[in-house]
């Protein structure tokens, strides 16, 4: 089997390639190559199966080689964050939109040449499609209303990503991942960066001033968690998914204050104070109860417990605690 995953070198991507080397798709040992691409390609892999590319993911000069031969999956993780797509709206524009689209037309292309043999494409979404102010729950029925580019782009391919599934072009499946715990402390450009930073500076016992209230309620999920998500959506067989082919995976629910509790019960005490900033507070602190029936129903999951988010949003890329 023949893999290939955007955004390889990130904080999710990272973890991901780590499993399918281990995992596999559908067992252990069936992913014959890996094919990697990312702007900045970290990885030092030592594997025969990896075929590693520093490059952008939606240049012709990049794509054309590397799909010349047929993929059986794709995991398209790249794209510019939030807060950085409204800094750089062109950036934005060019990563999550039109190299998104050049990726999956290439992708199409591969049906026609290949007899039908459309590529199963797992696309990460983001709960930014939803928009703000979100009603008082959020279930597989809310309507997308997003009010940043980003949540724009998302959405732009998640729609594109079913009509070329519809065609029998692609085989595709999108998941509205929420922000992912924890990241390296120096990400840039995510609004919700707040959340990891409260896991890195309880782990290192230092003091953080939150720009969310104790009382801000979020969604969370480790990146164990994403990355099982992610490897459970491209093992799902086509047959019976519904035409929408997205889902919004189950998270945890919690507070920013039950979370300083669990972190203080792992780590012990450290200092925290607040100064909640309203933009911040406004569109990551008040998120309603989330359970999309449908994503449930076919098996996606979250972390399952706020003790078990602790130990899980720590690991390293390699499943070890860092």
């Amino acid at each position: 089997m023949r893999v290939l995953v955007t955004g390889a070198g990130g904080f999710v991507g990272t973890a991901l390639v780590h499993r399918l080397l281990r995992e596999g798709i559908a067992q252990c040992g069936d992913v014959s190559e890996l094919v990697l691409i990312d702007r900045q390609m970290g990885l030092a892999q030592g594997d025969a199966r990896v075929t590693a590319v520093a490059g952008d993911f939606g240049s012709p000069q990049v794509l054309e080689p590397l799909l010349a031969k047929p993929v059986d999956v794709v995991f398209h993780l790249a794209s510019v964050p939030g807060a950085q797509a409204e800094a750089e709206p062109a950036v934005g524009d060019s990563v999550n939109l039109w190299g998104m689209l050049a990726l999956f037309e290439r992708l199409a292309k591969q049906a026609v040449r290949c007899e039908g043999r459309a590529a199963r494409v797992v696309y990460a979404s983001s709960v930014a499609v939803l928009g703000e102010p979100l009603p008082c729950s959020v279930d597989e029925h809310t309507a997308p209303q997003p009010t940043i580019s980003y949540g724009t782009h998302k959405l732009v391919g998640e729609l594109l990503l079913a009509d070329w599934t519809r065609r029998g072009m692609l085989d595709g499946r999108s998941l509205r991942l929420p922000g992912i715990v924890a990241r390296p402390e120096l990400s840039s450009g995510h609004g919700s960066a707040f959340m990891s930073q409260l896991f890195r500076m309880a782990q290192r016992g230092e003091a953080y001033t939150c720009p969310v209230s104790p009382a801000a309620t979020v969604w969370w999920m480790s990146r164990r968690c994403s990355v099982d998500n992610l490897l459970h959506a491209a093992r799902m067989p086509a047959v019976h998914l519904h035409a929408g082919r997205v889902w919004t995976p189950p998270v945890l629910h919690l507070s920013v204050g039950q979370i300083v509790e669990a972190l203080r019960r792992r780590f012990g005490a450290f200092e925290i104070d607040y100064a909640p900033v309203d933009r911040i507070e406004q569109r990551f602190g008040r998120q309603p109860p989330l359970t999309d029936g449908r994503a449930l129903a076919a098996g996606f999951r979250d972390d399952g417990t706020i003790d078990a988010l602790v130990e899980a949003a720590l690991e390293g890329e390699d499943g070890t605690l860092k």
